[in-house]
C-alpha cells in the first residue's frame, strides 16, 4: 500500500536474551516513529542508545522482539521491500584489493544492476565524489575519507528513493564533509529520503530538517530542527546605562554582562525584552543591538540525554 512515510516504525523493540535468559538487555522499547518522503531525518542518542538496532531492524537484518517496521509502506521482511534503500554502514569494510570502480561494479551486480547500466552509472558517481582519477585504484591505497566517499557512491548506485546512512562524514575533512552535505542535498531537492544516525550535531544541525533523540531505548525527543532550536529568548546590548536602571535590568534579565562600557542583557521572553526597551528609552541610554537567541542542537541533546 503506498505510504507519505519512507520508514514507518510501530511499537519497535527488540530485547537482548543470553543463552540460558537469565539477563537481557532491551536495546530498544517501543519505539513509533514516521519519516516523511523527502525529508532529511537525523537519529541521534549516546552510544549504546539503540541507534544501530534502530538501523538493523529496519533493514530486517534482525527480528523485532515486538512491533514492527514498514518501508514506503511494505513491511520490511516483503521481498524486495528494500530495492528502493540505498545504505552506508558505520565502519564499512570492502575488499581492499579491488579498484575503487570494481568495487561498485561488484556491488552493483550483487544487486541486480544491469551490466550496461553499472557501466554507465560508475564514471559519473565517481566523479560525482571526486574520485574519478582513483576509480583504478586498489582501495587499500584510499585514505578513510576516500573509503567513506567510495561507500557514499556504492549506496547511490541504484538510485534508491530512500538513504539509510551511519555515520557518513567520520573520517572526513571538512572539504570532504561539505561535498557530502552538497551530494545529499542534491538528492532531497529530488525527492530522495535521506535517513542518517551522526555524532557529528552541528553537521546534522547543518543538514536535517527533522531529529529523533533516542535515550535508553526510547524516543526522547522528535521534531523539526527549528522547533527545537528556537525561542531560548532575547539578547540585547546597550550603552550609556545609568547605574540605577543596570540594577533593575540585571534583576529582571537571565544574564547579565559588561565590557568595555557595553552592557548584555539575555531576557526570557518578548514581555521582558520589552520592559528593559521602554526603560533604556526613558533613561536616554542607546540601545546597540537587540536578537534572538536559540539552542543549539547540541544543547538539546545534552538536555535531553540528561534529564
Amino acid at each position: 500500500m503506498p505510504s507519505d512515510n519512507a520508514i514507518e516504525t510501530f511499537g519497535l523493540t527488540k530485547v537482548f536474551r543470553s543463552l540460558w535468559r537469565r539477563s537481557e538487555v532491551r536495546a530498544l522499547q517501543d519505539v513509533t516513529l514516521q519519516v516523511a518522503r523527502g525529508t532529511t531525518f537525523g537519529l541521534l542518542g549516546p552510544n549504546g542508545a539503540g541507534k544501530t538496532t534502530f538501523v538493523k531492524l529496519v533493514l530486517s537484518c534482525t527480528h523485532p522482539t515486538e512491533g514492527g517496521a514498514r518501508v514506503f509502506g511494505r513491511d520490511v521482511w516483503e521481498t524486495g521491500a528494500r530495492r528502493p534503500v540505498g545504505y552506508l554502514p558505520e565502519n564499512h569494510r570492502f575488499p581492499t584489493y579491488m579498484t575503487g570502480a570494481g568495487m561498485l561494479d561488484f556491488y552493483a551486480a550483487l544487486s541486480g544492476m544491469e551490466a550496461r547500466a553499472r557501466k554507465k552509472r560508475i564514471p559519473e558517481l565517481l566523479e560525482l565524489v571526486d574520485l574519478a582519477k582513483w576509480g583504478g585504484v586498489r582501495l587499500g591505497k584510499y585514505s578513510k575519507g576516500m573509503l567513506q566517499r567510495i561507500g557514499l557512491a556504492q549506496a547511490l548506485m541504484h538510485r534508491p528513493k530512500l538513504m539509510i546512512l551511519d555515520e557518513p562524514s567520520d573520517g572526513v575533512d571538512p572539504v570532504g564533509r561539505r561535498m557530502i552535505r552538497e551530494i545529499l542535498r542534491a538528492l532531497e531537492e529530488q525527492g530522495v529520503t535521506i535517513f542518517l544516525n551522526s555524532h557529528l550535531l552541528a553537521e546534522v544541525e547543518l543538514f536535517c530538517r527533522e531529529v529523533a533523540i533516542l535515550h535508553r531505548g526510547k524516543v526522547a525527543l522528535i521534531g523539526k530542527v527549528k522547533e527545537l532550536t528556537a525561542g531560548k529568548g532575547y539578547r540585547l546590548t546597550a550603552t550609556g546605562v545609568a547605574e540605577q536602571l543596570e540594577s533593575e535590568l540585571r534583576e529582571k534579565a537571565m544574564a547579565a554582562a559588561s565590557k568595555d562600557g557595553l552592557l548584555e542583557f539575555q531576557f526570557a521572553d518578548r514581555e521582558l525584552l520589552n520592559q528593559a526597551i521602554d526603560a533604556l528609552r526613558a533613561g536616554a541610554a542607546d540601545i546597540e543591538s537587540i536578537a534572538p537567541t536559540t539552542s543549539t542542537l547540541e544543547e538539546v541533546f545534552f538536555r535531553t540525554v540528561q534529564s
